[in-house]
């Protein structure tokens, strides 16, 4: 019953706010993307496609999120894996990355706001040219200051104490 609901009213109410959706972008792709949604909803309301295609349609897309979300769990596993083999490490080195490399991108970042300071204060000429070669550096600067944010938020969490639950269970 639900089946033949979506399929009257819901999915091709869908249908139509995503094809206006796209075809408010210029762009050769997400016209072709709207007519397509447009010929899905014209099938949609002569019956081309019936409430059982639709419920088999619906069940793959459940399958496929419990694969991707799957997916996700091993990921995630993997990424705790490492995480806690790196705290566990012996290896000075390995145990001392994280700070490292925080300590790294404190003086980096400080060496260039001292340089473009100095520029704008002694060398203005060059100070536009500076600031926007500045600005080229926002991507990296934003990919490695994600980084020590994660590894800063990850290292808060490595210093709670854990729980008797925790504690229990990891025994």
């Amino acid at each position: 019953m639900i089946e033949s609901i979506l399929a009257k009213i819901g999915l091709p109410l869908l249908i139509t706010f995503i094809s206006e959706s796209l075809r408010g972008i210029n762009s050769p792709v997400t016209r072709t993307a709207a007519d397509a949604l447009e010929r899905v909803d014209d099938a949609l309301k002569a019956g081309a496609i019936t409430p059982e295609q639709m419920a088999e349609a619906n069940r793959h897309l459940e399958n496929l999120a419990q694969l991707k979300s799957e997916e996700f769990k091993v990921t995630l596993s993997e990424i705790n894996q490492t995480m806690r083999a790196e705290v566990a490490s012996q290896d000075k080195y390995v145990r001392r990355m994280r700070p490292t490399f925080g300590y790294l991108m404190a003086l980096t970042w400080a060496a260039q706001m001292f340089g473009i300071a100095y520029v704008i204060i002694f060398d203005t000429d060059r100070a536009g040219a500076v600031m926007a070669a500045m600005g080229s550096l926002s991507a990296i600067w934003g990919i490695g200051l994600s980084v020590l944010g994660i590894y800063v938020y990850r290292r808060s969490d490595d210093k709670k104490l854990p729980t008797p639950e925790v504690i229990f269970w990891n025994k």
